[in-house]
């Protein structure tokens, strides 16, 4: 299932847009959430980079640096065709800290913040501020108020996005296959594994989207905590759940399949069974490598959501979200997307 194919929660989008007309279009700052220590071997360092890779820049910190690749973490890769801001440790075992700013590369700029006692590891971030300009807008701008009210007031479908699943969305194929015996490196697999649950989570959110309850509870219902990895039931729905649904501290769960079962019951329980079976080869590939089953919340909802037309007619979206979450999931509620030249 491709991101063309998914259903939309509010209907058509109501604008076609061209949405990284330059990187500067699609700027990102990584939420940490939290400080470097003080103390400790490992440089802490601001990484603004233009149109650049993650791992790239990594590998070249590393070279200027003078330590091996591995001596740099970062929590998480940040979009190419685009402006991000994110931070880097780098492990400087009895050495000063290089000249940052006489970094060679001109599309990155490297800033100092200080000592840090551990490395930073992947995923351990908060999340992600966004501020996107759609430029050569097309489509009425009332309805487009509407949409962006609506996505406000109730998010979106928490859809993995396209970037999850490779170019062309070969990832899944190349799951598939390596299922059926086909070697790859680690690193691949972990990327291959991580697309298979994608495609099998998209399903099952598409499929309740299509349902109109995505964002309300069903029989036998798994409920995800709102900003974590915990979720609990299911049980039954009362009031006092009702009101947690509302102001968004918990959200219904799909699942990420694994060995087992799911641990969703009633209607819930038969419709992702009913999902996982029509990629019959992919879960029984997750569960064959030994995959935990788990949750994700199937409600996105972004946080500081604001917006505002600029004098040429373009549009800037602002918003946050936790990590994990794709702006291209919340923007594709709102527009199609007209493909930069």
């Amino acid at each position: 299932m491709t991101d063309d194919t998914l259903p939309h929660a509010f209907g058509a989008p109501p604008l076609r847009a061209r949405l990284r007309s330059t990187p500067e279009d699609f700027r990102v700052d990584e939420i940490l959430g939290y400080e470097p220590d003080g103390a400790g071997e490992h440089a802490f360092v601001m990484v603004e980079k233009r149109g650049a890779n993650t791992d790239w820049v990594a590998r070249e910190v590393a070279k200027f640096a003078g330590v091996p690749p591995v001596n740099v973490g970062y929590a998480g890769m940040k979009d190419r065709h685009a402006v991000t801001r994110q931070v880097f440790t780098v492990q400087l075992p009895g050495k000063a800290d290089p000249d940052w700013s006489a970094f060679p590369q001109a599309e990155v700029t490297l800033t100092p913040l200080g000592r840090h006692s551990r490395k930073i590891k992947r995923g351990a971030l908060r999340g992600n501020r966004f501020v996107l300009v759609l430029r050569e807008v097309e489509g009425d701008r009332a309805d487009a108020e509407t949409r962006l009210a609506a996505i406000a007031a109730r998010g979106v479908p928490n859809y993995f996005g396209e970037q999850r699943f490779g170019l062309g969305g070969r990832n899944v194929e190349q799951a598939r296959a390596m299922f059926k015996g086909r070697r790859v490196d680690r690193d691949k697999r972990s990327i291959l594994l991580s697309a298979a649950r994608s495609h099998i989570f998209n399903g099952v959110l598409a499929e309740r989207v299509r349902a109109g309850n995505w964002d309300a509870p069903m029989d036998g219902e798994i409920w995800g905590l709102d900003g974590s990895r915990s979720w609990f039931g299911p049980e039954a729905f009362d009031d006092a759940l009702a009101e947690r649904l509302a102001r968004f501290d918990i959200h219904p769960t799909g699942p990420l399949w694994g060995q087992g079962d799911t641990p969703a019951g009633g209607d819930v329980g038969e419709l992702e069974r009913a999902v996982a079976s029509r990629d019959a080869d992919l879960a029984e590939g997750l569960a064959g490598a030994r995959m935990d089953q788990e949750r994700r919340s199937l409600r996105l909802k972004p946080s500081e959501f604001v917006w505002r037309w600029l004098d040429d007619g373009a549009l800037e979206v602002s918003f946050a979200l936790p990590a994990g979450a794709y702006a291209t999931t919340v923007m594709r509620e709102l527009m199609d997307e007209v493909e930069s030249r």
